[in-house]
């Protein structure tokens, strides 16, 4: 995928450890929701080693985490955007051979190894965006706007229009470890064809 380049796709259905919240991204419950999303992929990537092998299981990498991002009513109706109204379902994909058994069996796991109360909030499922405009942004989470003016520019001028307000975050670069001007983030949203 090349920086500043956008793109048409179709993105099949996938599966997911997900988490619903809402509230300032930069917050100290965001972060922990993230470790408990990396530590229940990395219970399934390891669970060969403990004796259980999902059956099509082969060795993987972890897959990134993404965001799914959405605005409060309160937030739609300010001017500038204010990051306490933001309301988010986090997640990490996992491998088509992760069935609703085998993430009951890695939130067993996590619950023993490093409890945590979020646990409670983690729900396994599918996800299928369909068609979509994605686009990589490479640089600060603050200047995605410009990148979200070259994907509108992109739907008018192939017939296109986008069909919500939420969109998709797929975070390629590790944030606390990747200086602001070279983290990379796949920006998605669900469109479809103009009559």
């Amino acid at each position: 995928m090349q920086k500043n380049k956008v793109e048409l796709i179709t993105v099949p259905e996938c599966k997911f450890f997900m988490i619903k919240g809402n509230g300032n991204p930069n917050d100290e419950k965001f972060s922990e929701a993230i470790g408990v999303l990396y530590s229940l992929s990395y219970a399934v990537k390891m669970m060969h080693k403990n004796g259980v092998i999902p059956d099509g299981y082969f060795d993987y990498t972890v897959f990134p985490l993404e965001g799914v991002w959405d605005m409060s009513e309160k937030g739609k109706l300010q001017d500038t955007l204010d990051k306490n109204e933001l309301i988010y379902n986090i997640m990490i994909r996992q491998p088509d051979f992760v069935t609703e058994e085998i993430a009951m069996k890695a939130i067993e796991i996590v619950k023993k190894k490093k409890p945590h109360p979020l646990l409670e909030c983690v729900t396994f499922g599918n996800m299928n965006d369909g068609l979509c405009v994605q686009m990589l942004h490479v640089g600060s989470y603050d200047d995605e706007p410009n990148s979200f003016a070259m994907m509108k520019e992109y739907c008018e001028q192939n017939n296109l229009k986008r069909i919500t307000k939420v969109h998709r975050e797929i975070y390629i670069s590790d944030g606390r470890k990747t200086e602001i001007s070279k983290l990379k983030t796949v920006l998605r949203y669900k469109v479809s064809a103009i009559e």
